[in-house]
Protein backbone atom coordinates (compact mmCIF):
# COMPACT_ATOMS: atom_id res chain seq x y z
CA UNK A 1 0.00 0.00 0.00
CA UNK A 2 1.45 3.39 -1.10
CA UNK A 3 2.21 5.81 1.72
CA UNK A 4 -0.74 8.62 1.87
CA UNK A 5 0.89 11.04 4.00
CA UNK A 6 2.98 13.72 3.06
CA UNK A 7 6.94 13.58 4.40
CA UNK A 8 7.72 16.10 7.33
CA UNK A 9 11.42 17.58 8.32
CA UNK A 10 12.79 14.87 10.94
CA UNK A 11 10.84 11.98 9.08
CA UNK A 12 7.35 10.62 10.06
CA UNK A 13 7.52 8.11 13.15
CA UNK A 14 6.67 5.15 11.41
CA UNK A 15 9.49 5.62 8.75
CA UNK A 16 11.91 6.36 11.31
CA UNK A 17 11.18 3.01 12.83
CA UNK A 18 11.67 0.84 9.67
CA UNK A 19 14.86 1.91 8.44
CA UNK A 20 16.58 0.04 10.74
CA UNK A 21 14.96 -3.20 8.71
CA UNK A 22 15.25 -1.93 6.04
CA UNK A 23 19.39 -0.63 6.05
CA UNK A 24 19.75 -4.43 7.09
CA UNK A 25 17.73 -6.26 4.43
CA UNK A 26 19.27 -4.02 1.94
CA UNK A 27 23.14 -5.22 3.52
CA UNK A 28 21.95 -8.78 3.42
CA UNK A 29 21.44 -8.50 -0.46
CA UNK A 30 25.04 -6.57 -0.78
CA UNK A 31 23.07 -3.27 -1.94
CA UNK A 32 25.31 -0.17 -2.24
CA UNK A 33 23.66 2.45 -3.37
CA UNK A 34 20.01 3.26 -3.42
CA UNK A 35 18.30 5.44 -6.83
CA UNK A 36 16.21 8.59 -5.63
CA UNK A 37 13.62 8.86 -9.15
CA UNK A 38 10.77 10.89 -9.59
CA UNK A 39 9.40 11.88 -13.32
CA UNK A 40 10.14 15.82 -14.21
CA UNK A 41 7.47 17.86 -16.40
CA UNK A 42 8.91 16.70 -19.56
CA UNK A 43 8.89 13.46 -18.86
CA UNK A 44 12.75 12.19 -18.38
CA UNK A 45 13.46 10.15 -15.13
CA UNK A 46 15.80 12.30 -12.88
CA UNK A 47 17.50 10.44 -10.08
CA UNK A 48 19.86 11.65 -7.60
CA UNK A 49 21.84 8.48 -5.47
CA UNK A 50 23.07 7.49 -2.34
CA UNK A 51 24.82 4.97 -0.22
CA UNK A 52 22.51 2.89 1.37
CA UNK A 53 23.95 3.45 5.02
CA UNK A 54 22.59 7.17 4.38
CA UNK A 55 19.06 5.83 4.17
CA UNK A 56 17.86 7.20 7.78
CA UNK A 57 19.43 10.62 7.06
CA UNK A 58 17.13 10.56 4.02
CA UNK A 59 14.01 10.14 5.35
CA UNK A 60 14.84 11.75 8.41
CA UNK A 61 15.87 15.11 6.31
CA UNK A 62 15.97 14.37 2.70
CA UNK A 63 17.97 15.02 0.10
CA UNK A 64 18.58 18.61 -1.67
CA UNK A 65 17.58 18.67 -5.45
CA UNK A 66 17.00 22.11 -7.09
CA UNK A 67 13.13 22.92 -8.67
CA UNK A 68 14.86 23.85 -11.63
CA UNK A 69 13.95 20.85 -13.15
CA UNK A 70 10.40 20.89 -12.96
CA UNK A 71 11.40 23.28 -16.15
CA UNK A 72 14.26 21.14 -17.80
CA UNK A 73 13.13 20.43 -20.92
CA UNK A 74 14.36 17.10 -22.26
CA UNK A 75 17.23 18.12 -23.86
CA UNK A 76 18.00 19.44 -20.55
CA UNK A 77 17.70 23.30 -21.52
CA UNK A 78 15.56 25.19 -19.89
CA UNK A 79 12.29 27.30 -19.51
CA UNK A 80 10.51 29.14 -17.36
CA UNK A 81 7.27 30.11 -15.80
CA UNK A 82 6.63 33.13 -13.04
CA UNK A 83 7.71 31.06 -9.85
CA UNK A 84 9.48 27.86 -11.46
CA UNK A 85 13.35 27.94 -13.73
CA UNK A 86 15.14 30.26 -11.67
CA UNK A 87 18.31 29.21 -10.55
CA UNK A 88 16.97 29.76 -6.57
CA UNK A 89 15.91 27.51 -4.01
CA UNK A 90 15.95 24.16 -3.09
CA UNK A 91 13.99 21.17 -2.34
CA UNK A 92 14.32 17.72 -0.39
CA UNK A 93 13.77 14.25 -2.12
CA UNK A 94 12.03 11.79 0.71
CA UNK A 95 12.13 8.32 -0.03
CA UNK A 96 8.99 6.60 0.25
CA UNK A 97 10.04 3.06 1.68
CA UNK A 98 6.68 1.47 1.12
CA UNK A 99 7.94 1.01 -2.51
CA UNK A 100 11.69 0.63 -1.89
CA UNK A 101 13.10 -2.51 -3.86
CA UNK A 102 16.28 -4.25 -4.03
CA UNK A 103 17.23 -4.09 -8.05
CA UNK A 104 17.66 -7.42 -9.54
CA UNK A 105 18.52 -5.56 -13.16
CA UNK A 106 20.99 -3.69 -11.36
CA UNK A 107 23.30 -5.64 -8.35
CA UNK A 108 24.19 -3.12 -5.53
CA UNK A 109 21.38 -1.04 -6.22
CA UNK A 110 18.43 -0.16 -4.70
CA UNK A 111 15.17 2.22 -5.94
CA UNK A 112 12.64 4.53 -4.20
CA UNK A 113 10.62 7.04 -5.59
CA UNK A 114 10.50 10.66 -3.62
CA UNK A 115 8.05 13.18 -2.87
CA UNK A 116 9.09 16.48 -3.01
CA UNK A 117 8.50 18.88 0.03
CA UNK A 118 10.38 22.59 0.18
CA UNK A 119 12.96 23.48 3.00
CA UNK A 120 9.87 24.94 5.10
CA UNK A 121 8.55 21.11 5.09
CA UNK A 122 5.10 22.11 2.80
CA UNK A 123 4.18 20.49 -0.69
CA UNK A 124 5.68 21.53 -3.48
CA UNK A 125 3.48 22.68 -6.06
CA UNK A 126 5.53 20.85 -9.13
CA UNK A 127 5.63 17.52 -7.47
CA UNK A 128 3.46 15.38 -9.64
CA UNK A 129 3.65 12.49 -7.31
CA UNK A 130 2.28 14.61 -4.56
CA UNK A 131 -0.54 15.56 -7.34
CA UNK A 132 -1.58 12.17 -8.00
CA UNK A 133 -2.11 11.18 -4.64
CA UNK A 134 -4.04 14.37 -3.78
CA UNK A 135 -6.29 13.56 -6.64
CA UNK A 136 -6.52 10.26 -5.50
CA UNK A 137 -7.36 11.09 -1.88
CA UNK A 138 -9.61 13.72 -2.73
CA UNK A 139 -11.56 11.19 -4.71
CA UNK A 140 -11.71 9.16 -1.71
CA UNK A 141 -12.88 11.81 0.60
CA UNK A 142 -15.59 13.27 -2.00
CA UNK A 143 -17.11 9.87 -3.78
CA UNK A 144 -15.64 6.95 -1.50
CA UNK A 145 -13.90 5.92 -5.12
CA UNK A 146 -10.67 3.99 -5.36
CA UNK A 147 -8.93 3.06 -8.55
CA UNK A 148 -6.95 0.06 -9.81
CA UNK A 149 -4.45 1.32 -12.15
CA UNK A 150 -2.03 0.09 -14.68
CA UNK A 151 0.23 1.36 -17.87
CA UNK A 152 1.15 -0.57 -20.60
CA UNK A 153 4.94 -0.09 -21.62
CA UNK A 154 6.39 -0.56 -25.23
CA UNK A 155 10.35 -0.58 -26.25
CA UNK A 156 11.80 -0.86 -29.16
CA UNK A 157 15.37 -2.67 -28.75
CA UNK A 158 18.33 -1.78 -30.52
CA UNK A 159 21.96 -2.99 -31.03
CA UNK A 160 23.96 -1.78 -28.53
CA UNK A 161 26.76 -1.63 -30.54
CA UNK A 162 25.15 0.30 -33.08
CA UNK A 163 26.54 4.14 -34.32
CA UNK A 164 26.26 6.69 -31.96
CA UNK A 165 23.04 7.73 -31.87
CA UNK A 166 21.14 5.33 -34.52
CA UNK A 167 18.63 3.01 -34.50
CA UNK A 168 18.95 -0.97 -35.43
CA UNK A 169 16.95 -3.78 -34.63
CA UNK A 170 18.19 -5.91 -32.39
CA UNK A 171 15.52 -9.00 -33.60
CA UNK A 172 14.14 -9.32 -37.03
CA UNK A 173 11.25 -11.43 -38.03
CA UNK A 174 7.38 -10.91 -38.35
CA UNK A 175 5.19 -8.67 -35.75
CA UNK A 176 4.09 -10.43 -32.62
CA UNK A 177 6.63 -13.53 -34.07
CA UNK A 178 7.79 -16.21 -32.41
CA UNK A 179 11.64 -15.58 -34.14
CA UNK A 180 11.55 -12.24 -32.36
CA UNK A 181 10.38 -13.88 -28.94
CA UNK A 182 13.78 -17.25 -29.90
CA UNK A 183 16.48 -14.27 -30.73
CA UNK A 184 15.45 -12.26 -27.12
CA UNK A 185 14.98 -15.12 -25.50
CA UNK A 186 18.07 -14.95 -22.78
CA UNK A 187 16.73 -10.95 -22.54
CA UNK A 188 13.51 -11.72 -22.05
CA UNK A 189 14.13 -14.54 -19.53
CA UNK A 190 16.19 -12.55 -17.45
CA UNK A 191 13.74 -9.47 -17.44
CA UNK A 192 10.75 -11.60 -16.18
CA UNK A 193 13.71 -13.32 -13.36
CA UNK A 194 14.03 -9.67 -12.69
CA UNK A 195 10.82 -8.17 -12.45
CA UNK A 196 9.05 -11.41 -10.21
CA UNK A 197 12.23 -10.64 -7.81
CA UNK A 198 11.03 -7.06 -7.46
CA UNK A 199 7.50 -7.94 -6.47
CA UNK A 200 6.26 -6.71 -10.20
CA UNK A 201 3.42 -9.46 -11.38
CA UNK A 202 3.71 -9.56 -15.22
CA UNK A 203 0.44 -10.71 -17.34
CA UNK A 204 2.58 -10.70 -20.54
CA UNK A 205 5.48 -9.92 -22.30
CA UNK A 206 5.79 -10.48 -26.01
CA UNK A 207 6.73 -9.19 -29.40
CA UNK A 208 4.61 -6.10 -30.84
CA UNK A 209 4.23 -4.60 -34.09
CA UNK A 210 7.25 -2.62 -35.01
CA UNK A 211 10.33 -3.91 -35.82
CA UNK A 212 12.55 -4.90 -32.80
CA UNK A 213 9.38 -3.74 -30.32
CA UNK A 214 8.31 -5.13 -27.20
CA UNK A 215 5.39 -5.03 -24.77
CA UNK A 216 4.88 -5.91 -21.22
CA UNK A 217 1.81 -6.01 -19.15
CA UNK A 218 1.93 -5.74 -15.77
CA UNK A 219 -0.76 -5.87 -12.23
CA UNK A 220 -2.96 -3.11 -11.42
CA UNK A 221 -2.24 -1.07 -8.92
CA UNK A 222 -3.66 1.79 -7.00
CA UNK A 223 -2.64 4.80 -8.98
CA UNK A 224 0.64 5.79 -7.04
CA UNK A 225 2.23 2.80 -6.95
CA UNK A 226 0.61 1.77 -10.61
CA UNK A 227 2.81 5.35 -11.73
CA UNK A 228 5.81 3.85 -9.25
CA UNK A 229 5.70 0.63 -10.69
CA UNK A 230 5.64 2.20 -14.69
CA UNK A 231 8.98 3.95 -13.81
CA UNK A 232 10.99 0.90 -11.66
CA UNK A 233 9.60 -1.52 -14.89
CA UNK A 234 11.48 0.56 -17.40
CA UNK A 235 14.89 1.68 -14.79
CA UNK A 236 14.36 -2.68 -14.78
CA UNK A 237 14.58 -3.31 -18.54
CA UNK A 238 17.26 -0.67 -19.55
CA UNK A 239 19.60 -2.27 -16.98
CA UNK A 240 18.74 -5.76 -18.31
CA UNK A 241 18.77 -5.27 -21.83
CA UNK A 242 22.33 -3.13 -21.35
CA UNK A 243 23.82 -6.45 -19.46
CA UNK A 244 22.77 -8.20 -23.01
CA UNK A 245 24.84 -5.79 -25.34
CA UNK A 246 21.62 -4.70 -26.19
CA UNK A 247 19.60 -0.52 -26.43
CA UNK A 248 16.09 -0.09 -25.38
CA UNK A 249 14.06 3.30 -26.28
CA UNK A 250 10.81 4.25 -24.97
CA UNK A 251 10.62 7.07 -26.99
CA UNK A 252 7.28 7.42 -28.82
CA UNK A 253 8.72 7.17 -32.30
CA UNK A 254 12.42 5.91 -32.85
CA UNK A 255 11.82 6.67 -36.39
CA UNK A 256 9.94 8.80 -38.71
CA UNK A 257 7.94 6.07 -40.67
CA UNK A 258 5.66 3.43 -38.67
CA UNK A 259 4.27 2.37 -35.45
CA UNK A 260 5.38 4.07 -32.22
CA UNK A 261 5.76 3.14 -28.37
CA UNK A 262 2.80 3.27 -26.53
CA UNK A 263 2.34 3.48 -22.95
CA UNK A 264 -1.50 2.97 -22.59
CA UNK A 265 -3.63 3.61 -19.41
CA UNK A 266 -5.63 0.92 -18.04
CA UNK A 267 -7.68 2.61 -15.13
CA UNK A 268 -11.11 1.09 -13.31
CA UNK A 269 -13.62 3.02 -10.56
CA UNK A 270 -14.36 0.71 -7.91
CA UNK A 271 -16.22 1.36 -3.74
CA UNK A 272 -16.22 -0.90 -1.40
CA UNK A 273 -14.52 -3.44 -3.04
CA UNK A 274 -17.26 -3.39 -6.13
CA UNK A 275 -15.99 -3.07 -9.82
CA UNK A 276 -18.01 0.09 -11.30
CA UNK A 277 -17.52 -1.14 -14.45
CA UNK A 278 -19.39 -4.46 -14.41
CA UNK A 279 -22.62 -5.20 -12.98
CA UNK A 280 -24.18 -1.87 -13.41
CA UNK A 281 -27.31 -1.54 -15.57
CA UNK A 282 -25.68 1.30 -18.45
CA UNK A 283 -24.09 0.16 -21.98
CA UNK A 284 -21.93 -3.02 -21.21
CA UNK A 285 -22.40 -3.13 -17.93
CA UNK A 286 -21.26 -0.19 -17.03
CA UNK A 287 -22.77 1.70 -13.54
CA UNK A 288 -24.13 5.31 -13.85
CA UNK A 289 -20.67 6.76 -12.63
CA UNK A 290 -18.66 4.62 -14.23
CA UNK A 291 -20.16 5.82 -17.78
CA UNK A 292 -20.27 9.22 -16.38
CA UNK A 293 -16.14 8.54 -15.43
CA UNK A 294 -15.72 7.57 -18.96
CA UNK A 295 -17.65 10.46 -20.87
CA UNK A 296 -15.63 12.79 -18.69
CA UNK A 297 -12.22 11.51 -19.75
CA UNK A 298 -13.56 11.20 -23.52
CA UNK A 299 -14.91 15.45 -23.69
CA UNK A 300 -11.63 16.44 -22.04
CA UNK A 301 -9.54 14.12 -24.21
CA UNK A 302 -8.15 17.26 -26.58
CA UNK A 303 -6.68 18.74 -23.77
CA UNK A 304 -5.32 15.64 -22.15
CA UNK A 305 -3.34 15.34 -24.96
CA UNK A 306 -0.68 18.08 -23.71
CA UNK A 307 -0.22 15.71 -21.04
CA UNK A 308 -0.36 12.48 -21.98
CA UNK A 309 1.55 12.93 -25.28
CA UNK A 310 3.76 15.85 -24.23
CA UNK A 311 6.46 15.57 -26.98
CA UNK A 312 6.75 16.90 -30.53
CA UNK A 313 7.75 13.09 -31.41
CA UNK A 314 4.84 12.24 -29.74
CA UNK A 315 2.66 13.37 -32.71
CA UNK A 316 4.76 11.08 -35.24
CA UNK A 317 2.69 8.07 -33.12
CA UNK A 318 -0.32 9.65 -33.04
CA UNK A 319 -1.29 9.17 -36.60
CA UNK A 320 -4.69 7.66 -37.81
CA UNK A 321 -5.18 3.88 -38.65
CA UNK A 322 -2.29 2.31 -36.44
CA UNK A 323 -4.33 1.69 -33.07
CA UNK A 324 -2.84 5.26 -31.59
CA UNK A 325 -6.46 6.34 -30.44
CA UNK A 326 -6.53 9.68 -32.39
CA UNK A 327 -10.16 10.94 -32.69
CA UNK A 328 -12.29 11.62 -29.72
CA UNK A 329 -14.49 7.94 -30.14
CA UNK A 330 -15.49 5.63 -27.55
CA UNK A 331 -16.23 1.76 -28.23
CA UNK A 332 -15.98 -2.35 -27.27
CA UNK A 333 -12.88 -3.58 -27.68
CA UNK A 334 -12.32 -1.11 -30.45
CA UNK A 335 -8.02 -0.43 -30.35
CA UNK A 336 -8.87 2.40 -33.18
CA UNK A 337 -10.70 4.27 -30.67
CA UNK A 338 -9.37 6.58 -28.15
CA UNK A 339 -10.95 5.52 -25.57
CA UNK A 340 -11.57 1.49 -25.05
CA UNK A 341 -14.17 0.04 -23.32
CA UNK A 342 -12.59 -3.36 -21.82
CA UNK A 343 -15.42 -5.64 -20.45
CA UNK A 344 -12.99 -8.65 -19.95
CA UNK A 345 -13.76 -12.48 -21.20
CA UNK A 346 -17.28 -14.17 -19.00
CA UNK A 347 -16.94 -14.85 -15.68
CA UNK A 348 -13.60 -11.92 -15.14
CA UNK A 349 -15.96 -9.02 -15.95
CA UNK A 350 -15.90 -8.32 -12.17
CA UNK A 351 -12.56 -8.25 -11.88
CA UNK A 352 -10.99 -6.91 -15.13
CA UNK A 353 -13.65 -4.72 -16.97
CA UNK A 354 -11.60 -1.42 -17.45
CA UNK A 355 -10.91 1.11 -19.67
CA UNK A 356 -8.12 2.16 -21.73
CA UNK A 357 -7.19 5.52 -22.88
CA UNK A 358 -5.13 4.80 -25.50
CA UNK A 359 -3.07 8.32 -26.92
CA UNK A 360 -0.56 8.05 -23.89
CA UNK A 361 2.92 7.50 -24.75
CA UNK A 362 5.78 7.05 -22.19
CA UNK A 363 7.48 10.14 -22.88
CA UNK A 364 3.97 11.22 -20.03
CA UNK A 365 5.17 11.56 -16.65
CA UNK A 366 2.71 8.83 -15.27
CA UNK A 367 1.89 10.51 -12.40
CA UNK A 368 0.71 13.24 -14.48
CA UNK A 369 -1.38 11.43 -16.91
CA UNK A 370 -2.90 9.04 -14.16
CA UNK A 371 -3.78 12.50 -12.24
CA UNK A 372 -5.10 14.41 -14.58
CA UNK A 373 -7.72 11.30 -16.62
CA UNK A 374 -8.47 11.25 -13.24
CA UNK A 375 -9.60 14.52 -12.83
CA UNK A 376 -11.18 14.61 -16.00
CA UNK A 377 -13.31 11.37 -14.97
CA UNK A 378 -14.52 12.86 -11.80
CA UNK A 379 -15.00 16.03 -13.58
CA UNK A 380 -17.81 13.74 -15.96
CA UNK A 381 -19.36 12.27 -12.48
CA UNK A 382 -19.96 15.62 -11.03
CA UNK A 383 -21.36 16.94 -14.21
CA UNK A 384 -23.22 13.08 -14.73
CA UNK A 385 -22.25 13.10 -18.18
CA UNK A 386 -22.99 10.37 -20.24
CA UNK A 387 -21.37 8.45 -23.46
CA UNK A 388 -22.36 9.19 -27.19
CA UNK A 389 -23.13 6.61 -28.96
CA UNK A 390 -20.31 4.09 -29.41
CA UNK A 391 -17.80 3.59 -32.83
CA UNK A 392 -17.24 0.12 -34.54
CA UNK A 393 -13.99 -0.24 -37.00
CA UNK A 394 -11.43 2.53 -38.06
CA UNK A 395 -13.37 6.06 -37.06
CA UNK A 396 -10.53 7.63 -39.80
CA UNK A 397 -13.62 6.22 -42.61
CA UNK A 398 -15.88 8.92 -41.72
CA UNK A 399 -16.37 11.42 -43.78
CA UNK A 400 -16.72 15.29 -41.75
CA UNK A 401 -20.35 15.05 -41.67
CA UNK A 402 -20.63 12.03 -40.46
CA UNK A 403 -17.73 12.56 -37.82
CA UNK A 404 -19.35 15.82 -36.80
CA UNK A 405 -22.99 14.29 -36.36
CA UNK A 406 -20.98 11.11 -33.71
CA UNK A 407 -18.57 13.75 -32.47
CA UNK A 408 -15.41 12.37 -33.76
CA UNK A 409 -12.81 14.96 -33.64
CA UNK A 410 -9.34 13.91 -34.43
CA UNK A 411 -6.74 15.03 -31.50
CA UNK A 412 -4.19 17.61 -31.76
CA UNK A 413 -1.68 16.90 -34.26
CA UNK A 414 0.59 19.00 -33.24
CA UNK A 415 2.23 19.80 -29.64
CA UNK A 416 1.42 23.50 -29.47
CA UNK A 417 -2.21 22.27 -30.94
CA UNK A 418 -2.65 20.36 -27.65
CA UNK A 419 -1.26 22.68 -25.52
CA UNK A 420 -3.74 25.66 -26.75
CA UNK A 421 -6.25 22.62 -25.90
CA UNK A 422 -4.55 22.56 -22.96
CA UNK A 423 -4.23 26.11 -21.88
CA UNK A 424 -7.73 26.58 -22.60
CA UNK A 425 -9.22 23.47 -20.00
CA UNK A 426 -10.15 25.04 -16.63
CA UNK A 427 -11.03 21.61 -15.07
CA UNK A 428 -7.48 20.39 -15.80
CA UNK A 429 -5.56 23.59 -14.98
CA UNK A 430 -7.63 23.54 -11.83
CA UNK A 431 -6.87 20.30 -10.98
CA UNK A 432 -2.84 20.85 -11.21
CA UNK A 433 -2.81 23.76 -9.22
CA UNK A 434 -1.33 27.24 -11.17
CA UNK A 435 2.43 26.21 -10.80
CA UNK A 436 2.16 22.31 -11.90
CA UNK A 437 -0.59 24.10 -15.21
CA UNK A 438 1.66 26.42 -16.11
CA UNK A 439 4.84 24.48 -15.89
CA UNK A 440 3.33 21.87 -17.90
CA UNK A 441 2.48 24.58 -20.88
CA UNK A 442 5.81 26.36 -20.93
CA UNK A 443 7.81 22.81 -20.99
CA UNK A 444 5.11 21.90 -23.93
CA UNK A 445 5.95 25.76 -25.89
CA UNK A 446 9.46 25.17 -25.17
CA UNK A 447 9.77 21.56 -26.45
CA UNK A 448 7.62 22.40 -29.75
CA UNK A 449 10.07 25.53 -30.06
CA UNK A 450 13.38 23.37 -29.68
CA UNK A 451 12.25 21.39 -32.70
CA UNK A 452 11.00 24.06 -35.26
CA UNK A 453 12.05 23.78 -38.46
CA UNK A 454 13.37 20.23 -38.23
CA UNK A 455 12.01 17.10 -40.31
CA UNK A 456 10.27 14.43 -39.15
CA UNK A 457 13.27 11.84 -39.21
CA UNK A 458 15.85 14.72 -37.40
CA UNK A 459 12.86 14.90 -34.58
CA UNK A 460 12.74 10.96 -34.20
CA UNK A 461 16.71 11.66 -33.93
CA UNK A 462 16.24 14.10 -31.03
CA UNK A 463 14.32 11.99 -29.71
CA UNK A 464 15.45 8.58 -29.78
CA UNK A 465 17.21 8.30 -26.65
CA UNK A 466 15.91 10.08 -24.33
CA UNK A 467 13.10 8.51 -23.11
Amino acid sequence: MTTLADPVPGGRPEDLRRVAGLTARLAAKDVRGIVLAYVDTAGVCRVKTIPAARLEAAVSWGVGMSPVFDTFLAGDSIVGTDVLGSPDGDLRLYPDLDQLVALAGQPGWAWAPVDRITQEGERHPGCARTFLRRIVAGAAERHGLAFKAAIEVEWTVGLGSAPAGEFVPAVSGPAYGGIRQVELSDCAADLLAALAAQGVDVDQLHPEYAAGQFEVSVGALDPVAAADRSVLVRQTIRAVAQRHGLRVSFSPAVSAEGVGNGGHLHLSCWRGGVNLHAGGERRYGMTPEAESFAAGILVRLPALTAVTAPSPVSYLRLRPSQWAGVFTAWGRETREAALRMITGTAGRGAQDANLEVKPVDLAANPYLALGCVIAAGLDGIDSSLTLPEEITGDPARYGPDEAAARGVRRLPQSLPQAAREFRADQVLRAALGPVLADAVTAVRLGEAAAVEGLDDARVAAAYRWVY
